[in-house]
């Protein structure tokens, strides 16, 4: 089953202007299917480090590989052979042709300054995340436009109900939102982190524990959209808090796991400073937990912070399209005022979102909004609530509780 990409036009518009691109994201997203549906209609040719005889060619003679490369070449699975970005620099730099290398990493190479640095002015980065769900649905949302307009109109929307924890435990990746049957779909999740872990994992980093992986992504599951604790994730294991940073830092190269930093600014002096834990998607982490829909629904305790995740993640898959760039954070004072998801666009725009999984609102649910809105002031443009709800609705003074529907079905 093939899906549209939404990121293709700034995947093109990266290629027409730069020697070198990147993209990357989690295995199984879908990044080779977008590079290679590119490369038959733009002359590439491809070659994959997923294939352990090119992996020993290119790591025994990188020079020779790539100066026998092809003029315009697709290179899958790049972070397998990274002495590789090295030649790449020098190749490019002999000859510096638009769009003459497209790779692809299932490493997050920003989180390892040396790769990143090897191409700085030369190679442009795209983010890959799992499916949105308005990919899903093959309709473009302007649901980010409206937010950074403060423009939603009075409307009616109909409640997701049951659907809205099918999508959550379904989550994004192509593979799994292809399987119909939710236990044939938790077993492909549960086969994906076991091949992360014992394949990935030994590319990226030596370690000795490598079965502290899989429970450790277990309690981080568990933890999605908390304040990140150290010390909690590190109790069953008896290990160093330095070490179960390391693991963290790890997880969070494979994309299994994003830090969400605190919103903050100059003037605000009582805010907190310890980042939000997020998985990479939910359904993932509904496997993990060993959460389907119907366990779900009877576990609100579960549902709200996972559903917090999975607003955030399609949020930033929708974002990683959009022509200008979108900062993510979350706001929480010392008080206890707090904003979900902050997204900040330009130096100017500064949007709040909370995410409520019941079906009303009442004017009592703005409290964070409202306080968020009095600390940024003149940069502030609209504070959404997303609720499972019927109707699009003004609170007043740019305050909205928008159906959360409509984040990927806004017209």
């Amino acid at each position: 089953m093939l899906f549209p990409r939404f990121a293709m036009d700034r995947l093109k518009e990266a290629l027409s202007d730069t020697p070198v691109v990147l993209i990357h994201g989690p295995r199984q997203s879908g990044k080779t299917t977008l590079v290679r549906s590119l490369g038959e209609t733009h002359g590439y040719s491809y070659f994959s480090f997923d294939d352990p005889m090119l992996v020993d060619v290119a790591n025994s003679d990188p020079v020779g590989f790539v100066g026998n490369l092809p003029e315009r070449a697709i290179l899958d699975e790049v972070q397998r052979v990274p002495q590789i970005f090295t030649v790449l620099k020098s190749e490019v730099d002999r000859r510096r042709l638009p769009g003459r290398f497209l790779l692809t990493g299932s490493a997050n190479v920003l989180l390892v300054p040396k790769l990143s640095e090897s191409l700085a002015g030369r190679m442009g980065i795209l983010r890959i995340h799992p499916l949105a769900q308005c990919e899903i649905a093959a309709s473009e949302s302007r649901f980010l436009e409206a937010l950074f307009a403060g423009s939603f109109k009075t409307a009616k929307a109909e409640r997701l109900g049951r659907s809205l924890l099918n999508r959550v435990v379904t989550g994004g990746y192509p593979e799994a939102v292809a399987r119909r049957n939710p236990n044939r779909r938790a077993a492909w999740y549960h086969d994906y982190v076991e091949t992360l872990t014992q394949r990935d994992v030994r590319d990226l980093a030596r370690i000795r524990s490598l079965d502290v992986l899989p429970p450790l992504l277990d309690r981080a599951a568990a933890q999605t959209a908390q304040l990140f604790n150290g010390s909690d994730l590190a109790s069953p294991f008896h290990l160093s808090y330095p070490t179960i940073r390391e693991y963290v830092t790890l997880l969070e190269r494979l994309f299994l796991l994003e830090e969400l930093r605190p919103w903050h600014a100059n003037r605000a002096s009582r805010l907190v400073k310890t980042p939000k834990l997020h998985l990479g998607d939910t359904g993932l982490a509904c496997a993990l937990l060993n959460l389907d829909a119907e366990a779900l629904e009877k576990d609100r305790k579960a549902l709200g912070p996972l559903l917090e995740t999975f607003v955030f993640q399609e949020l930033r898959r929708q974002a990683s399209w959009q022509e200008k760039g979108i900062r993510f954070y979350y706001f929480r004072d010392k008080y206890n005022h707090e904003v979900d998801i902050v997204l900040e666009r330009g130096a100017h725009e500064i949007a709040g979102i909370e995410v409520k999984a019941s079906a009303t609102v009442t004017t009592s649910d703005f409290r964070g909004l409202r306080k968020f809105r009095d600390t940024v002031k003149k940069g502030f443009v609209s504070g959404v609530i997303l609720y499972d709800g019927e109707t699009c609705v003004s609170f007043g003074d740019d305050l909205y509780a928008v159906p959360l529907r409509l984040l990927w079905e806004m017209p």
